[in-house]
């Protein structure tokens, strides 16, 4: 018979005493222990050859932690290894910090932990350091977990918000709004024949492989909150140039188009994990786009517009019956507590 002290966290696990080092040595390091963490240093020692580095980091606080193709976990190291990514990056190293509430099931915390390891073992990345803090119950909402992570900057490359140039192709690996409504959908059940999976996966891979056709891909730009829409206009006010989205082009699952109706949400400005938006060079456009449809997360790839000169700072969307709208930054939060 387990030991209750093992069942679920208690404000003595983040005492720093006997149950604290036992979840550690007993939950922690046998997901994600290697030779850097299991030492359990305060810092994690890293010798790289001389190199430019990318450094990052995130909170992760989603509602539901399990949702309909991955959970908080998943979600914290793709979120991380992709913020690493789209700079031109290889993520290298990860930490993660995990606030834990008093109560949680210790169950939940290993499943989480092995998705966890999972995604990092599919990013080729290493936990290399990490903490654990618990808090009275009603103040933590369960897990909450924030990862840093470093990376080695591929030579020659240089991507940005401001990288965008008139002239340039607009292009998406995937289709949008999936992470979204996944976890919109798991809040309640508006009685939905099939469950909408999360797009939550790491892209850094997908991102290697366009490098290797051409460098001259001027910006990438992770998809998360806001989705594709806030994206973009963060891209044309700090690049100083137009976009024009074409909307017959933009790639939406049948689902996820439903579920956006249902509820009255624009899929441009729902949040993704697992999609990023790019902009490519004309000339370089159709050979990137062929090979990231040879990928594993790169085969619902499209071009959905182009990068103008004018209007400067601007989003438009060319309807399907031709006529322009403006797609503006939103106001407020659309959907809270989504990664």
């Amino acid at each position: 018979m387990r030991d209750r002290m093992l069942e679920e966290v208690r404000l003595s696990h983040g005492g720093g005493g006997r149950l604290s080092h036992e979840l550690v040595e007993r939950v922690f390091l046998p997901a994600l222990g290697n030779d850097f963490l299991n030492p359990l240093n305060d810092s994690a020692l890293i010798e790289l050859e001389a190199c430019r580095l990318a450094f990052t980091t995130d909170s992760f606080v989603v509602n539901p932690i399990f949702f309909p193709g991955g959970d908080i976990g998943r979600l914290a190291v793709c979120g991380t290894v992709n913020d690493l990514a789209v700079m031109g990056a290889e993520p290298r190293f990860l930490s993660a910090g995990f606030i834990l509430e008093e109560g949680f099931p210790l169950d939940d915390i290993r499943k989480i932990l092995e998705s966890t390891k999972e995604a990092a073992d599919e990013a080729g990345v290493m936990i290399v350091t990490g903490d654990t803090k618990v808090v009275e119950k009603g103040n933590a909402d369960g897990i909450f977990i924030n990862t840093s992570g470093m990376g080695v900057l591929r030579r020659g490359v240089s991507m940005s918000g401001s990288g965008a140039r008139a002239g340039d192709i607009v292009v998406v690996n995937g289709p949008l709004g999936c992470h979204g409504m996944s976890v919109m959908t798991s809040r309640e059940d508006f009685g939905f024949q099939t469950r909408i999976a999360s797009d939550v996966a790491p892209l850094n891979r997908l991102i290697s492989v366009m490098l290797d056709v051409t460098q001259e891909i001027h910006m990438i730009r992770d998809a998360t909150r806001g989705g594709v829409a806030t994206v973009l206009n963060e891209v044309a006010r700090q690049s100083g140039v137009g976009i024009e989205l074409f909307e017959e082009a933009i790639p939406v699952t049948e689902e996820v188009r439903g579920a956006c109706e249902l509820l009255g949400f624009d899929p441009l400005y729902v949040a993704n994990e697992g999609v990023f938006v790019a902009c490519v060079a004309p000339e370089k456009a159709d050979a990137v786009v062929k090979v990231m449809k040879k990928q594993k997360y790169g085969s619902g790839s499209a071009v959905v517009g182009r990068v103008l000169e004018e209007p400067a700072g601007r989003v438009t969307l060319r309807t399907r019956i031709g006529s322009h709208r403006i797609v503006d930054l939103l106001s407020g939060e659309q959907l809270p507590r989504i990664c």
